[in-house]
């Protein structure tokens, strides 16, 4: 985004934060209604997620190469996520009582995999991978898995809507960055 906006008088910029206000709204108001979530997870609960994806298109430079490196991120840190939960169990031999050994050594081979991503140019913003698997690890730990849903397809049942709610974030974050652009070339600097 432009770096000439703090010379604008406030009367003059207040336009931009007022459509960021009305975006929040809309984001709020939408968030509910992301497809595929499950009951368990409740209405509203990816709200943060797309959010967080919006932030992320403004972290990663606000372009849409970087939307696409983001989303690949998310998905990257997923399936980094279902890895680690996976290796875990397989590993949970190793588990002291006071240290979760086979989840300590998990986390090293799923880094060592998500720090190699930085090789590839077409998936390497590595933030998003840390931040997707974050979120979704953050999910499938506390919400609770219905009894009647097995764990793969549970895997499938939260990633899903956590992608959805993504791309909306970064297609908020595509219409902020859009609408400056545009606001920028029509409001003169005093």
């Amino acid at each position: 985004m432009s770096k000439n906006t703090n010379t604008l008088p406030f009367y003059k910029f207040a336009g931009f934060p007022a459509f960021v206000g009305v975006q929040a709204v809309i984001l709020l108001t939408i968030a509910p209604f992301i497809p595929f979530t499950p009951a368990a997870m409740g209405a509203g609960l990816l709200t943060w997620a797309a959010f967080q994806a919006w932030a992320m298109y403004f972290l990663g430079g606000g372009t849409i190469n970087m939307a696409f490196k983001t989303f690949a991120g998310y998905i990257g840190g997923i399936i980094a996520s279902v890895i680690l939960i996976e290796l875990g169990g397989v590993f949970s031999g190793l588990d002291s009582t006071t240290v979760p050994w086979g989840s300590v050594l998990s986390v090293f081979f799923v880094a060592f995999a998500i720090i190699s991503a930085d090789r590839v140019p077409s998936i390497n913003f590595l933030p998003s991978y840390f931040i997707g698997s974050g979120a979704y690890f953050a999910i499938i730990s506390y919400v609770q898995r219905p009894d009647l849903t097995g764990v793969y397809e549970w895997y499938f049942q939260v990633a899903v809507p956590l992608l959805i709610a993504v791309v909306i974030g970064l297609f908020f974050g595509y219409c902020t960055v859009y609408f400056k652009t545009c606001f920028d070339s029509k409001v003169k600097i005093s």
